[in-house]
């Protein structure tokens, strides 16, 4: 089944991939940004996020296959890859099944290796809201509050939020898978996996998602990856720091 996007403008194929619980959606503003320099961006909704399929099968090769399958069906080569979080593991490991489809990658704020599950409270606060009680985007914050003390957290999450139909909110997302694979999420890229074209590992300062001791791990890996710390910015540095996150990508490309 072929994933659901939305392409912006024309030019050399540009393809950004969410993290988790995320969707195309939150990259709407730099995708535009990212046209406007000649390219053709395609801001993809991985399977059981956004508008695409839900599907039981949920790990990093099928999400791979997911992506050949769209570039395949869509005539795209040579593509300048994105990947945040969870769509950096899925950019990690497609690039390096598939390095002769790939001429630029970028990844944001994850790393190759295992990451322990932390998603729990995250997973738990979306399983509490019952669409039979809740029938606003404010009755379903006040329900997600008492598990993400966050705001932007929380208003990140509910924008998996839509009208089934009127008067009848539901999540995109495929709750129920996702909950139940979330320990795919925090895969480690296998042990052969390479890609040897230059490669953009970008960092939010406030992150501990890559540390000091992932160099390595990334240049074991990436043989020609360069590490580059965006300030003022956590895991969601595009959204936390957008300008500069625009310039070191632009540069690096």
């Amino acid at each position: 089944m072929l994933l659901h996007s939305n392409i912006i403008g024309n030019g050399s194929p540009f393809i950004i991939l969410h993290g988790f619980l995320g969707m195309s959606d939150n990259w709407k503003t730099l995708g535009r940004k990212f046209s406007e320099q000649g390219y053709q961006v395609h801001l993809v909704d991985q399977r059981n996020h956004g508008r695409s399929f839900h599907d039981i099968n949920f790990n990093y090769e099928a999400l791979a296959e997911d992506l050949k399958y769209y570039c395949t069906e869509n005539g795209l080569s040579n593509i300048t890859l994105l990947g945040h979080s969870m769509g950096g593991k899925t950019a990690m490991l497609f690039a390096s099944i598939y390095p002769e489809m790939v001429s630029n990658l970028v990844i944001a704020d994850i790393s190759p290796r295992f990451y322990p599950v932390h998603h729990d409270t995250i997973l738990n606060g979306l399983s509490a809201l019952d669409f039979d009680l809740i029938k606003t985007r404010n009755e379903a914050n006040d329900v997600l509050s008492k598990y993400v003390d966050d705001a932007g957290t929380r208003q990140f999450l509910l924008k998996n939020l839509y009208w089934v139909e009127k008067g009848k909110l539901g999540l995109r997302i495929n709750l129920e898978v996702l909950k139940n694979e979330v320990e795919e999420v925090g895969e480690s890229l296998p042990s052969q996996a390479k890609f040897n074209k230059k490669t953009l590992f970008l960092k939010g300062d406030r992150s501990e998602y890559i540390g000091p001791e992932d160099a390595s791990i990334i240049n074991n890996h990436f043989s020609n990856a360069q590490i580059t710390t965006i300030a003022n910015a956590g895991h969601w540095l595009h959204a936390e720091n957008p300008k500069d996150f625009f310039n070191e990508v632009l540069n690096f490309l």
